[in-house]
């Protein structure tokens, strides 16, 4: 837990391409059950600024995350275990170092959205770095609605940021993933306002 930049890429996928990396890409894997609740204030605050607020079980632990942007590739996250996400919040604030967002979340915070998905964490090293392929299968919640998703996440957890673009390429090329521009949260959040559906 604690404070760090996230740096990754994400690419829509099949359960057949999943199985195909688990397969040809040794690694060692853990088996994450996840279930995430996003949260913004009632005027959409935070994510009007990039800021995304979850609480997620992880195999039954709660882990609160506030993601932010910060300059250059990447963005800020900060995790805290806890129970509540508002016991979470003075620590997410403090380590955010973001001035403005003691006063935002004054306004309170509503469940907007949400993600239900198993997670295949596996753990590879690539060119010099320390990469987690996170393999996800599940589905979005939003507005009473249910969308199905298959996806892969690249994430550097240490060495250069380079080798997480050359590992993209690499999954793009030999199992055909297409890259998604749009986070759980956005998706989610488009779910939850989409009519007729």
């Amino acid at each position: 837990m604690g404070m760090g930049t996230e740096f990754e890429l994400k690419y829509r996928a099949t359960a057949q391409q999943l199985a195909g990396v688990r397969r040809d890409l040794s690694g060692e894997e853990q088996k994450i059950k996840m279930q995430t609740q996003y949260y913004d204030t009632p005027s959409g605050a935070l994510s009007a600024r990039r800021c995304t607020l979850r609480r997620r079980m992880e195999n039954g632990v709660s882990i609160c995350t506030l993601k932010y942007p910060v300059s250059g590739p990447g963005r800020g996250e900060i995790e805290v275990a806890c129970d509540a996400l508002e016991d979470a919040l003075p620590e997410l604030c403090r380590q955010s170092g973001l001035e403005e967002l003691p006063g935002l979340l004054q306004e309170g915070l509503v469940p907007v959205c949400g993600a239900r998905f198993t997670r295949i964490a596996k753990t590879v090293l690539w060119q010099g770095a320390v990469l987690e392929l996170a393999l996800d299968e599940g589905v979005l919640t939003g507005g009473g609605k249910e969308e199905p998703f298959c996806e892969i996440e690249v994430e550097l957890k240490d060495g250069p940021e380079e080798a997480v673009l050359h590992c993209g390429a690499f999954l793009q090329a030999a199992y055909g993933f297409i890259p998604e521009g749009k986070s759980k949260f956005r998706r989610a959040r488009d779910l939850r306002l989409r009519e007729g559906d």
